[in-house]
């Protein structure tokens, strides 16, 4: 049996929506292998990590407070790589976004208005919005790219959020822990369900959801990102003005990715601490390549990917394993979606093998 790759007369739409499950159950297959390395029964760890912390209804409002700011990162993603803009900067603009959010909530501590909440959280839409408008610039006048200035300001950001809770923004009667003053009631998101932490940002990723299914699907904005992503001279041809477009795309995501930041702090957390996010920006980079830039796709990703972190501390406290294995598990269905990607366009053609053709021998008589 011969077995060889060839390339696909047309990508395969199958294989486009196939993906992402297959590379769920090698992440699964492969999940199993791991437990049983590490000593656990493959069934009871993939039991702990994928059952277990939803088997009731606290744990499912906890999959909703995990995947609001996934879900609100990754929809702004999807935009800027329609587009063909390589953002990894989502996790930069959500820490700027909790940050200067979180500096307008403490200066607002003693006000009771209406108004507080909504411009707390326009704050921290808008400094994600700033932040991502320092590689936009750079992309569109300096020619850099935005793949390595987006992953430098990551690190920026979480620099100076850093400095701001060890410094300006540290509580003075918190006993020298670097974390700010709890928020007041003016301040914090109203809940969704009461008795659980499950708040409003779930609703403004839902909400992100619809907007962005209606930007790409029903407007000219939308057919324009599309086709620049697709092919940028096609797109130069018809008079689409790609700076702007590049604009919009980066200024969209920073927005989201700020308001996720400020719905964390003024939200589960309710105060400002260094571990704001645990990754959530560069998982929300999975989450939209898994749910194919759509939206629903995405709301079904991030859903997956909350119940991926939840698996990960719920396999610490009742199996001892270490607490990265959820980042193990995030990086396996990374590596197999990539993968499986290639199947798009790609196939492995097998045939069977054919023996050699037996010559004939010819006898000479002398």
């Amino acid at each position: 049996m011969k077995i060889a790759i060839e390339r696909r007369p047309q990508d395969s739409s199958l294989m486009k929506y196939l993906s992402p499950v297959l590379a769920v159950l090698l992440t699964l297959m492969a999940g199993s292998v791991i437990f049983a390395l590490q000593g656990q029964d493959p069934w009871t760890g993939l039991y702990t990590f994928f059952i277990l912390p939803i088997s009731d209804s606290y744990g499912l409002s906890e999959l909703g407070v995990k995947a609001a700011p996934i879900l609100l990162c990754a929809m702004g993603l999807a935009v800027c790589f329609r587009a063909n803009i390589w953002n990894i900067g989502a996790e930069g603009q959500l820490l700027m976004g909790a940050l200067m959010g979180s500096w307008a909530a403490l200066s607002w501590m003693d006000s009771e208005g209406a108004w507080v909440l909504p411009a707390v959280l326009m704050t921290g839409a808008v400094a994600g919005l700033l932040w991502a408008l320092i590689p936009a610039l750079l992309r569109n006048h300096f020619n850099t790219n935005e793949i390595l200035t987006t992953i430098m300001l990551n690190y920026v950001a979480l620099n100076l959020l850093l400095y701001a809770v060890h410094g300006p923004l540290k509580d003075p009667h918190g006993f020298n822990f670097p974390e700010s003053a709890l928020f007041t009631d003016a301040v914090t998101l109203p809940l969704l369900l009461e008795g659980t932490r499950l708040h409003i940002g779930l609703a403004f990723g839902l909400l992100a959801g619809v907007c962005i299914w209606v930007l790409m699907t029903r407007t000219f904005l939308g057919f324009q990102l599309k086709v620049i992503g697709l092919d940028a001279s096609a797109g130069h041809f018809a008079g689409f003005r790609e700076r702007r477009l590049v604009y919009f795309s980066l200024l969209l995501c920073g927005a989201l990715a700020g308001l996720a930041g400020i719905s964390e702090v003024s939200g589960p957390i309710g105060q400002l601490v260094p571990s704001v996010s645990p990754g959530y920006g560069y998982a929300a980079i999975i989450v939209a390549f898994l749910g194919r830039l759509h939206p629903i796709g995405i709301l079904l990703a991030s859903l997956l990917m909350a119940l991926v972190y939840m698996g990960g501390e719920m396999g610490q406290i009742d199996l001892g394993l270490p607490l990265a294995m959820g980042s193990l598990f995030q990086g396996m269905l990374l590596f197999f979606l990539l993968a499986c990607d290639f199947l798009i366009s790609y196939r492995l053609k097998i045939s069977a093998h054919q023996p050699p053709a037996q010559g004939h021998h010819v006898g000479v008589n002398g």
